[in-house]
């Protein structure tokens, strides 16, 4: 999982290419590489529950995703992921639960790295940790400023000026 080349400047909020997200020297990149799982899966199957335990980081290879999650008795649509995106973060930088439920919405495939050999990069590559905890400040910057715009769009401006009578 060498770093490779990146495709032009970043943004702070853009998300980085998962080249440069798990670049770490070449013992911990054959580890993460040796133990990826590949999965398929089908329109409506899902893939892992919120709130269950997380398997692992999911790399979306083919296919789109939908994220859903249930807050306060409310069922929310979170978005989807599709090729390239990384999956669940949060639970595999913080406690190992699942944040949201996974569903397929198209057939497609994952690959995904498992929590254990992820402990271990961490163990023996530090800085590995702290580039995924960095993207995982992005996605939820990203998140925000999404969940600010669409809340923008939807209120109407008012003149201030004198009304005519």
């Amino acid at each position: 999982m060498q770093s490779g080349a990146s495709n032009g400047p970043q943004t702070s909020a853009a998300a980085h290419p998962l080249a440069e997200l798990l670049a770490c020297p070449p013992a911990t990149g054959n580890l993460l590489n040796t133990t990826a799982q590949t999965m398929e899966f089908d329109v409506g199957q899902t893939i892992f529950q919120q709130g269950g335990v997380c398997r692992g980081l999911y790399v979306v290879i083919a296919g789109q995703l939908v994220r859903k999650a249930e807050r306060m008795e409310s069922r929310l649509t979170l978005g989807t992921v599709r090729a390239g995106d990384l999956v669940e973060l949060a639970a595999v930088l913080g406690d190992g639960r699942h944040t949201y439920t996974l569903v397929g919405q198209s057939a497609g495939s994952l690959l995904m790295l498992p929590f254990e050999a992820l402990q271990q990069a961490f163990a023996v590559y530090p800085p590995l940790r702290m580039q995924l905890l960095e993207e995982l400040a992005r996605e939820v910057s990203r998140a925000y400023n999404a969940c600010r715009v669409t809340r923008w769009a939807g209120v109407r401006h008012r003149s201030v000026g004198p009304s005519a009578a």
